[in-house]
């Protein structure tokens, strides 16, 4: 078995499948790229058990085979090579027992041991009762706003993924750690049926960084535990989270009387200044309105460290003394693009929503909410 491949486009295939692998995979044969060479066409699998990836490129090559290649040795050493064609051939060990992989350039040859390749699990089978398509920047956005959100309680597995949710007249992407909660809409993208599933955040942040800045459709198939990526020439499949989402349009709250607006930029970095000065475990940081001012206080008593700080705003509704943790908040308005933001707020001891008021296409819309941090 004997191909010839340009280094940059095979070193481009192994970087969109390789983040599934890691070094403590529960099967060792999982720490390898499966490829399958079909004359013309090499495709180049990853898997971690859970999530499989796959992508494909062109070689130049007559012949038909499979082989299991070390992903960190051999992706470690393609990243040595610039722009040039690589002959790879896969030929018996010295010693007689097992192949290597043998590759050559222009002027040098090295030699890779290779496992067994009949020992990669078969791509799971799963039959698809349902199909969507989504365009792959309109997904890429939909992660960007949602996958910072998610729990990493392993106790609670549905708040440790992205519920995707397809409606008659919208789409909803989910997410919430039971602290704070994301909902991103998209009235473009509709399904005759109602559908949801819950997608981990593993494959999705994978997703997302190939996603970003295409263009190209991604069609999702998906049963009652697997879904299926078609995206160009790259397949993805993984398991879906089992269990119940929680009814997250519960907890919003529908009457927000006190709306604060003020810009993005300035209330973010203003902050991260705060934070600095505030209680290491609580993060907590004030909001004191009154009038078009802002008065926000940080404190660590134990440090006796404290910030107080005034920013202009524009502010409708009563006074109020409102807490939150700094660090969801900055986590949440560095991910908004927009110029300025609303937060609305009903009492102190409920949540306060944040949404964009600018950088918005039509058909979208941005609901971020956290829960309020009590006492000092």
């Amino acid at each position: 078995m004997r191909f010839i491949v340009a280094s940059g486009d095979l070193q481009k295939a192994l970087q969109t499948v390789s983040g599934v692998i890691s070094g403590s995979q529960s099967r060792p044969i999982l720490e390898n790229f499966l490829f399958e060479l079909d004359q013309n066409l090499l495709t180049v699998t990853a898997s971690d058990g859970e999530t499989t990836l796959i992508t494909s490129l062109e070689v130049k090559s007559d012949d038909k085979g499979k082989l299991a290649v070390p992903g960190k040795i051999f992706q470690d050493f393609l990243k040595t090579y610039g722009e040039q064609p690589l002959t790879l051939a896969v030929k018996d060990s010295e010693d007689g027992n097992g192949s290597v992989l043998e590759i050559l350039d222009e002027k040098d040859n090295f030699a890779v041991a290779l496992d067994n390749a009949d020992d990669y699990p078969e791509l799971p089978e799963f039959d698809a009762s349902q199909k969507v398509t989504i365009g792959g920047g309109v997904l890429a956005e939909a992660l960007n706003n949602t996958l910072f959100a998610t729990s990493n309680d392993s106790l609670r597995p549905v708040m440790t993924g992205v519920l995707f949710q397809f409606k008659e007249d919208e789409t909803n992407f989910v997410s919430t750690d039971s602290h704070r909660l994301v909902v991103y809409k998209r009235t473009d993208i509709t399904h005759s049926e109602t559908l949801e599933f819950i997608m981990p955040k593993k494959p999705l942040s994978i997703f997302k960084n190939i996603l970003n800045n295409s263009n190209e459709d991604v069609v999702i198939e998906f049963s009652d535990n697997m879904a299926k990526f078609t995206f160009g020439n790259n397949i993805w499949i993984c398991r879906l989270i089992d269990g119940k989402y929680p009814n997250y349009n519960a907890v919003i709250p529908k009457e927000n009387p006190n709306v604060l607006t003020i810009n993005r930029s300035l209330l973010l970095s203003s902050i991260r200044r705060a934070s600095i000065m505030s209680n290491k475990s609580t993060n907590q940081v004030r909001f004191k309105l009154s009038g078009n001012v802002l008065h926000l206080h940080a404190e660590d008593t134990e440090y006796a460290n404290k910030a107080d700080m005034q920013i202009p705003c524009d502010y409708n509704g009563d006074d109020i003394n409102i807490g939150f943790s700094s660090k969801f908040l900055t986590e949440m308005l560095s991910v908004l693009a927009s110029d300025d933001i609303t937060m609305k707020m009903s009492q102190p001891n409920r949540p306060g929503i944040v949404e964009p008021v600018d950088g918005l296409e039509e058909n979208e819309s941005i609901l971020m909410l956290s829960m309020p941090v009590i006492g000092l």
